[in-house]
């Protein structure tokens, strides 16, 4: 296995970071290790140092680092983030799976979990920690709907998915062909190819249910 050589974190408490920093330093010897101590940090530091792997807590000053991942996928779509936090909740967990974070870990934990976590994600799978076990068949459950909705979404061209970003915006037809400069037709045109492409049934207005059924998901994908 190639060895890591470049790791980022980002905590806005100083002592945690530097206990976080030594075992890093222990596990990863020759690694590289960059330090960011609010959201802003951390979201200028992946995009500039492209690490390998990047560690972010959820609360920090500027952004947190929920949106700092999401923002960051939107950009650079193969970096791997680990969310490491003191949050055990159910729905944190699934928010941050779904801003595309590939591990999960508590602080509670971090000594003995993090490096096999880094070491997961670097091989580019999924590590969910210990704490997070009794969730694990709900979340592999959001995680097929995510993937499902993000292949549906590959399957539309660029102008049908300016159509669809349009639609959930709550623009009508008429509206966007004025947007897009295109005619009226040509907007319902591409609305019922959405549909097809989607497997929606034919009715006027199931690409808006559609689109309100799923709206927590696609706010979560960065090809939306």
């Amino acid at each position: 296995m190639k060895s890591i050589s470049t790791l980022l974190i980002a905590d806005d408490h100083p002592i945690f970071r530097m206990g976080l920093k030594d075992i890093l330093h222990n596990a990863f010897p020759k690694a590289k290790i960059y330090e960011c101590h609010n959201g802003v940090e951390a979201f200028d530091g992946i995009l500039k140092y492209e690490p390998e792997v990047s560690i972010l807590d959820i609360n920090m000053p500027e952004i947190n680092g929920l949106d700092v991942c999401k923002q960051v996928l939107k950009q650079r779509p193969q970096a791997k983030i680990i969310i490491l936090t003191m949050y055990s909740e159910k729905e944190m967990i699934k928010n941050a799976m779904l801003s595309g974070a590939l591990g999960y870990i508590l602080k509670d934990n971090a000594v003995d979990e993090i490096t096999e976590c880094i070491q997961t994600v670097f091989a580019g799978q999924k590590y969910m920690g210990i704490a997070m076990q009794p969730h694990h068949k709900e979340l592999s459950v959001e995680d097929k709907k995510k993937k499902k909705l993000i292949d549906g979404l590959k399957t539309l061209s660029h102008a049908e998915l300016k159509t669809l970003k349009l639609v959930s915006q709550n623009k009508t037809s008429k509206e966007i062909s004025e947007l897009l400069f295109l005619s009226e037709k040509t907007i319902e045109n591409y609305r019922s190819r959405i549909c097809q492409k989607l497997d929606l049934p034919p009715r006027n207005n199931s690409l808006v249910i559609w689109i309100n059924e799923n709206k927590e998901l696609l706010s979560y994908i960065s090809e939306f």
